[in-house]
C-alpha cells in the first residue's frame, strides 16, 4: 500500500477515512505516522473520495493543548486521578478548543466527540437527545460542576445546559456504568462540565476577555461574549450565548429557533483551606418543534422551554483531606403548543439537590470517597398532573494500589426511592498500566427511574385521541455493564483506545404501539386511538465495541494541529416483540471526527459523522429516516492584530446532505455563515 501515500517530511500525519471494508489499522514509523481508517459502508463511493482529498494533509505541528491524553480527572472516581488509573475509558475536552470548531452550542460539540451519538431534533442547540453506549436519552448522567442537570420532567431537556462556551474549563466523557458513584440515570455514561471559577485555584492571575458576532442564510444571527477573571482569593466568570434564526422552511412551517444562554459565576477563597463558590444562570429556547414528539400531519407545534439554575458549593480542603457540600436549584418552565388550534402544554418542573461529599487519602495507596446525594422532584402540569418525590443515595468508594501498577476500586451506592423499592448498587474497577499500555475493566449495576413524561404524559387531558401516554406503575430500570479495554500511549501524542462493552438491562421503560384493548388506564382514552405506551420492556441486551484515537504534537511556534476520531458498533436485542421507539432509533454503527490545522494567524477545522441506523417510514407526513447518512462542517479563520481580532467563515453539513435523526423532524441542509471574534487574554502566573 506505501505507493498509495505521497513521500511525507518528518512529524507529518496522513488522516485517510476510507469507506470501503471492516477493519481498522494502524501504521507507525520512527520518522511517519500514517492513521488509516477503514470502514464498512455499502455505496459510499463518493464519500470516500470526498474525505480521502479532505484527510490527505501533510502537515507539521506546534502546541496543541485542546486534548489532553492522560490528563487529571474527577468523573470516575470523585477525586483527582490520572484517567489510566481510573479502569474507564474517558474523553477530555478543553474549553479551548470550542472555538476553533464548526459548531454553535454544546449539544453539536458533543456530536463529534468519539462514542457520544446526537440524535437532534432541531439545529443549533433548539433539542437534542444525548446517547451513550446504544442507551435511550434518559440513561445519560448530565453533571455542571458536581450536580446533576437531568430534567425530572422529561430526558430531551437534558441537553439544555445553563452555561455559556466561555465559562468551561474541561468536559469529561465518561463512558459506560457509573451509578454506584453517581447514581440513577448513569447508565450509558456521565457529561462532566467542569467551569473556570468552580475550578480556579488560589492566587491564581488570569484574565481573559472575548466577544463574538456572526451571520447567515435562513436570518441567522449569533452573538457571544464572555470574561474570566482571577487574582488573589477571587475569581469571576461569565458569558453569554444567542443562536437566533427564521429557519428553513419545513413542511407546516419554518424551523426557527431563538436559543439564548447566560450564566455567572464566582469563587472565593477564604484562606489555603476554605472556599466558596456560587453560581446563576439562565437559559431559554423557544423554537419549530414539528415532529418533535409526534409523526401526525396536524403536528406542526412550536414549544418555549426556559429554566433557572442557582448552585452554591462550600469546600474545605487539607492536604489529605477534603470535604464539599453542594446545593443546586433547577426550575424550568415548559410551553408546549402541538398546533394552532390545541391548547397548550403547561408543565412547570423543579429540582432541588445536595451533595456531601468527604475525601480521606488514608495511605500513599488508599484513597476513601464517601458521601450522600438527595434530590426532591416536582412538576406543575394541565397535562401531567401535580406530582412530587425525592430520592436519597448514600455511597462510599474505595481506590486500592495492591501492586505497582494495578489500582482496584470497589464502590457502592444505596438508592432509597420514595415511592419504589431501595436498590444497592455495587461496581468494580480495575486498572493496570505499565509503560504505554493501560489494561482497564470495570462491571457493575446501574438504575434508572422513569421521569414524570414517562409516568404521566397526556395523563390529565379530558380526552386523548391518540399518542404516548404515561404509564404511572412503571417500575425503575435495572442493568448489569461490564466492559473490558486497553489504551496505548505514543509519548504525549497519539492515544488509542478499544473497548468492548455488554449491558444486559431488565425492565427497560420505553414507549411501544399498544392497542386501546391493552392500555391499563383508559379513562380519557378513545377506543378509536392510536397510543404508545411507556411500559418496562422485559430485557434489553446490547453488545458493542468502540475505538476511540486522539492526537496532538509540538514541533515550532508556527503550526499546529489537533484531531480525535472514533468508531462505535452496536447491537440490541429485546425480548419484546414489537420494537420500542427509542432503542430502535440508535446507530448500529457510529464514527465522528473532528481535526483543528493552525498555521501563523490561519486556522482550519473540520468535523463530521457517518451513522448507520434502522430506517423508518411515516407515511402520512412524507418522511423516512434513511438507512445512513454523512454530514462534514467545515470553518476557515483568519487573525489579526496578535490574534486579538479574527474573521471567519463556515459551511455546516457542506455536501447539502438531506437528513432525519428523528422521524419527521428534518435537519438543515447546507448553511453557510460568517463573522468576526475578538479576544484579549492575560496570565501570570
Amino acid at each position: 500500500m506505501d505507493h498509495l501515500y505521497p513521500v511525507l517530511p518528518n512529524a507529518s500525519v496522513v488522516f485517510i477515512l476510507n469507506f470501503t471494508c471492516a477493519c481498522i489499522c494502524i501504521q507507525y514509523r520512527l520518522d511517519k505516522l500514517f492513521v488509516h481508517f477503514t470502514i464498512f459502508a455499502p455505496h459510499m463511493n463518493t464519500i470516500t473520495k470526498v474525505l480521502t482529498a479532505i484527510f490527505l494533509i501533510t502537515v507539521s505541528f506546534t502546541h496543541a493543548q485542546e486534548i489532553e491524553l492522560d490528563p487529571i480527572t474527577v468523573t470516575a472516581t470523585l477525586s483527582q486521578k490520572r484517567a489510566s488509573e481510573t479502569g474507564r475509558n474517558i474523553t477530555i475536552l478543553k474549553g479551548e478548543r470550542i472555538k476553533n470548531l464548526p459548531v454553535h452550542s454544546l449539544d453539536e460539540l458533543l456530536r463529534y466527540v468519539p462514542g457520544v451519538e446526537i440524535q437532534a431534533r432541531g439545529p443549533m442547540g433548539s433539542q437534542s437527545d444525548i446517547v451513550l453506549r446504544g442507551g435511550t436519552f434518559q440513561q445519560v448522567l448530565i453533571i455542571l460542576d458536581g450536580m446533576r442537570l437531568n430534567d425530572p420532567n422529561t430526558g430531551h431537556f437534558n441537553s439544555y445546559i445553563p452555561i455559556a462556551p466561555s465559562e468551561i474549563e474541561r468536559i469529561e466523557i465518561l463512558k459506560g456504568a457509573s451509578s454506584a458513584i453517581h447514581g440513577a440515570d448513569a447508565v450509558g455514561g456521565v457529561i462532566n462540565i467542569i467551569t473556570k471559577s468552580f475550578a480556579a485555584k488560589q492566587n491564581q492571575e488570569k484574565t481573559n476577555i472575548s466577544a463574538g458576532i456572526s451571520a447567515g442564510e435562513y436570518g441567522f444571527l449569533n452573538a457571544d461574549a464572555g470574561f474570566f477573571y482571577s487574582k488573589n482569593n477571587l475569581s469571576v466568570g461569565g458569558g453569554v450565548l444567542t443562536n437566533n434564526a427564521g429557519g428553513v422552511q419545513q413542511r407546516g412551517t419554518k424551523g426557527f429557533f431563538h436559543n439564548t444562554t447566560a450564566s455567572l459565576s464566582a469563587n472565593y477563597h477564604f484562606n489555603s483551606k476554605w472556599n466558596i463558590a456560587y453560581r446563576t444562570a439562565y437559559d431559554n429556547r423557544d423554537f419549530a418543534a414539528q415532529n418533535f414528539y409526534t409523526s401526525f400531519l396536524s403536528d406542526t407545534a412550536t414549544e418555549q422551554v426556559s429554566s433557572l439554575w442557582n448552585q452554591v458549593r462550600i469546600g474545605y480542603h487539607t492536604q489529605k483531606q477534603s470535604l464539599s457540600i453542594d446545593a443546586g436549584f433547577k426550575s424550568v418552565n415548559d410551553n408546549f403548543n402541538y398546533n394552532s388550534s390545541s391548547a397548550a402544554n403547561k408543565n412547570i418542573s423543579k429540582l432541588f439537590q445536595a451533595l456531601l461529599l468527604y475525601q480521606n487519602q488514608l495511605s500513599t495507596k488508599t484513597m476513601l470517597v464517601t458521601g450522600l446525594n438527595y434530590q426532591q422532584k416536582t412538576i406543575r402540569s394541565n397535562d401531567r398532573g401535580n406530582h412530587s418525590l425525592y430520592m436519597a443515595s448514600p455511597f462510599v468508594s474505595v481506590s486500592q494500589q495492591i501492586a505497582e501498577h494495578f489500582l482496584v476500586r470497589p464502590s457502592v451506592q444505596l438508592a432509597l426511592f420514595e415511592k419504589i423499592p431501595a436498590e444497592l448498587v455495587p461496581q468494580l474497577d480495575l486498572s493496570y498500566k505499565i509503560r504505554q499500555w493501560q489494561l482497564r475493566g470495570s462491571a457493575g449495576k446501574t438504575i434508572r427511574d422513569a421521569d414524570f413524561t414517562e409516568r404521566y404524559n397526556n395523563y390529565n387531558k379530558e380526552l386523548v385521541t391518540s399518542g404516548r401516554i404515561g404509564n404511572p406503575g412503571l417500575k425503575a430500570e435495572r442493568s448489569f455493564s461490564y466492559e473490558a479495554g486497553a489504551d496505548w500511549f505514543l509519548q504525549d501524542k497519539l492515544k488509542v483506545s478499544a473497548t468492548f462493552f455488554q449491558r444486559f438491562h431488565q425492565r427497560l421503560i420505553d414507549y411501544s404501539t399498544t392497542p386501546y384493548s391493552d392500555m391499563p388506564r383508559k379513562d380519557n382514552l378513545s377506543p378509536a386511538g392510536v397510543y404508545a405506551l411507556a411500559k418496562n420492556i422485559a430485557t434489553v441486551n446490547t453488545s458493542g465495541f468502540e475505538t476511540d484515537l486522539q492526537y496532538i504534537h509540538t514541533l515550532n511556534e508556527k503550526q499546529s494541529i489537533t484531531a480525535s476520531a472514533g468508531l462505535v458498533w452496536l447491537n440490541s436485542k429485546s425480548s419484546d416483540t414489537v420494537p420500542s421507539f427509542y432503542i430502535s432509533s440508535h446507530a448500529k454503527f457510529l464514527t465522528n471526527f473532528s481535526v483543528v490545522y493552525q498555521c501563523h494567524n490561519f486556522t482550519a477545522s473540520i468535523n463530521g459523522l457517518y451513522k448507520k441506523r434502522q430506517e423508518q417510514f411515516a407515511s402520512a407526513i412524507h418522511a423516512s429516516i434513511t438507512p445512513d447518512y454523512f454530514i462534514m462542517n467545515a470553518k476557515l479563520d483568519y487573525a489579526f492584530f496578535q490574534k486579538a481580532l479574527s474573521v471567519f467563515i463556515q459551511a455546516d453539513n457542506i455536501f447539502d446532505r438531506q437528513y432525519s435523526d428523528l422521524l419527521g423532524s428534518p435537519m438543515p441542509g447546507r448553511w453557510l455563515m460568517g463573522g468576526v471574534k475578538w479576544q484579549w487574554n492575560r496570565k501570570d502566573l
